[in-house]
C-alpha cells in the first residue's frame, strides 16, 4: 500500500508576485499581471507584452547572506526557482540551512529536490564582447575565432550560470538537501513530471520529503525569440489585459510568462511527527504520457487529444478513481485555439457530458505562460485552491468552447491539474482536500 504524501508547502512567484500570500488574493480578484515586456525592447517580435516577475524582486532577500556571493552565478531563472524554495520551505515551516539558526527539523538525508528547467538562454550582454572578438575581416561570424579567442572574453564561471540542472544544484546546496535529485526539461511539463518524480521517491521510500516544482523566465532576446518561433503567441499588443482568453472562440495565442513554482512533498508520517497539521492537499493519483503529432513535428498537440486525455487516465488509474469523483480541472490552457481545443477534447473524451459542468479553471490569462515553471504554479495554486475552497477568479472568457465552463462546484474535495508540453509531454495529478 502507498503511504500518503501531502503538499505541505507552496512558493509560487510569478508576475503577480512573490509568494502565495500575494498571488493568491490577486487571483481571486481577477487580476492581471500581463502588461508591455519591460526587460528589453520587444517591439520588433510581433508580440511584445509579457508577463514579468516583479521589479523589487531581489535574489539577495532570499538567500542566507553567508551564499550572496553565489548570486552572481544565477541566471533569472536559477533565481526565480530559490527564491520560490525559500518561500515554500517557510510556508512549509522547515527550519532549513537557509532559514535557521538551529538544527533542522528534517533529515536533510532523507529530503530530495527535482525541479524543471528550460533551455536558459544566455545574456546577449555578456555574449557581445567575445561575439565581436569572433568576426572574420568582413563582418561575418567565424567560429574558429570564436573558440580561440571570442570565448577568452567570458568570465571563468560564465557556463554555470546557463546550465538547467543549476536549478535544484543551488536549491539544494542552500538548503542542505541531501537526498534524491534530478532536473527534468520538457517544457510546460517539466514542473508536472518533476513533481512525479519526487512523489515516486517518496513512495518508495527514498525520502521522506522533496522540493519539487519548475521555474523559466524568457524574459531574454533569445529565449522570447524561442517562443515566437512556437507561433503560439497572441498580437492583441494593445490589450494586454485581455489579450489571453484561454477556451474562449476568440483566442488567438498566448503571451509569455516568467516564473515558477517550487512545492514540498512530505510523506504524512514526515509530516506529523514534526507536527504538522495544516496540509494544503493529499497527492491521489500521478500520470504522463508522451504524444505524437508527425504532421506538426509534435509541436502541436493532436486535435483529438490523446496525449492528455492518457495521461489522465493513467493518474485515474494510479489514483484508483472514476472520473465522476472530479470536482475540477486546471488544463495548461494558454489561450491558443489548436492547444486548447485538443485539451477540450481530452476533457470531454474523459468526462462525458459531465465535462460541461466540471469547472476548467486557467490562469494563464493572469500570469502568461511560465513554460518549465508553468505546470509547478498551477499545481501550486491548485493545492491553494484547495486549501481555500475556492476557485481563482476566470477573466477573458467571455465566449467559452463548447463545454467549457467556468462555474464554481458544489464542493472542491478532488482537483485535476493536467499540463500539455511543448513536444509531446503531458501530466495529469489529481489532489484531494484536507
Amino acid at each position: 500500500m502507498k503511504p500518503d504524501v501531502y503538499i505541505t508547502g507552496v512558493g509560487p512567484v510569478c508576475g503577480l508576485g512573490l509568494g502565495i500570500d500575494e498571488v493568491w488574493p490577486k487571483l481571486l480578484a481577477g487580476e492581471s499581471a500581463i502588461a508591455k515586456v519591460h526587460a528589453f525592447d520587444a517591439s520588433a517580435f510581433g508580440s511584445s507584452i509579457a508577463s514579468e516577475v516583479p521589479e523589487d524582486f531581489k535574489i539577495r532577500n532570499f538567500v542566507p547572506k553567508t551564499y550572496r556571493k553565489a548570486t552572481k552565478v544565477m541566471a533569472r531563472d536559477i533565481e526565480i526557482a530559490v527564491a520560490a524554495a525559500d518561500l515554500a520551505a517557510k510556508d512549509a515551516g522547515l527550519d532549513t540551512a537557509a532559514n535557521s539558526d538551529g538544527e533542522p527539523n528534517y533529515n536533510p538525508a532523507r529530503v530530495g529536490c527535482h525541479i524543471g528547467a528550460g533551455l536558459i538562454a544566455a545574456d546577449t550582454d555578456e555574449l557581445t564582447l567575445a561575439l565581436a572578438e569572433s568576426q572574420q575581416d568582413d563582418g561575418s561570424f567565424d567560429i574558429h575565432h570564436w573558440g580561440q579567442e571570442g570565448m577568452k572574453n567570458l568570465t571563468p564561471l560564465w557556463l554555470l550560470k546557463y546550465l538547467p540542472n543549476m536549478l535544484a544544484c543551488h536549491v539544494t546546496i542552500v538548503h542542505d538537501l541531501q537526498g534524491p535529485s534530478n532536473t527534468i526539461t520538457c517544457a510546460e511539463a517539466s514542473g508536472g513530471l518533476s513533481f512525479g518524480e519526487s512523489l515516486r521517491v517518496i513512495q518508495r521510500g527514498q525520502a521522506d520529503a522533496c522540493f519539487c516544482g519548475g521555474a523559466e523566465s524568457n524574459l531574454n532576446p533569445m529565449s522570447f525569440m524561442r517562443q515566437v518561433f512556437t507561433e503560439r503567441l497572441s498580437k492583441r499588443n494593445d490589450d494586454p489585459g485581455g489579450a489571453v482568453r484561454p477556451f474562449d472562440q476568440t483566442a488567438d495565442g498566448s503571451v509569455v510568462g516568467e516564473g515558477g513554482g517550487i512545492l514540498i512533498l512530505e510523506s504524512a508520517e514526515t509530516y506529523t511527527k514534526r507536527g504538522g497539521n495544516n496540509a494544503y492537499a493529499r497527492v491521489l493519483g500521478f500520470g504522463a504520457s508522451q504524444s505524437l503529432n508527425p504532421g506538426k513535428r509534435s509541436q502541436q498537440p493532436s486535435a483529438n487529444g490523446r496525449g492528455p486525455m492518457l495521461a489522465i487516465k493513467n493518474a485515474l488509474r494510479d489514483a484508483q478513481l472514476e472520473p465522476d469523483t472530479i470536482d475540477a480541472i486546471m488544463p495548461l490552457g494558454i489561450g491558443h485555439p489548436e492547444w486548447d481545443a485538443a485539451e477540450a477534447a481530452a476533457i470531454k473524451e474523459i468526462f462525458g457530458d459531465r465535462a460541461a459542468s466540471i469547472p476548467v479553471i486557467s490562469t494563464k490569462a493572469s500570469i502568461g505562460n511560465c513554460s518549465a515553471g508553468a505546470g509547478a504554479l498551477d499545481l501550486t495554486l491548485a493545492a491553494a485552491a484547495l486549501k481555500a475552497q475556492k476557485l481563482p477568479k476566470i477573466i477573458n472568457r467571455d465566449q467559452p468552447i463548447d463545454g467549457m465552463t467556468a462555474t464554481e462546484p458544489a464542493k472542491l474535495e478532488k482537483l485535476l491539474v493536467v499540463t500539455t508540453g511543448f513536444g509531446g509531454q503531458n501530466t495529469a495529478i489529481i489532489l484531494e482536500n484536507v
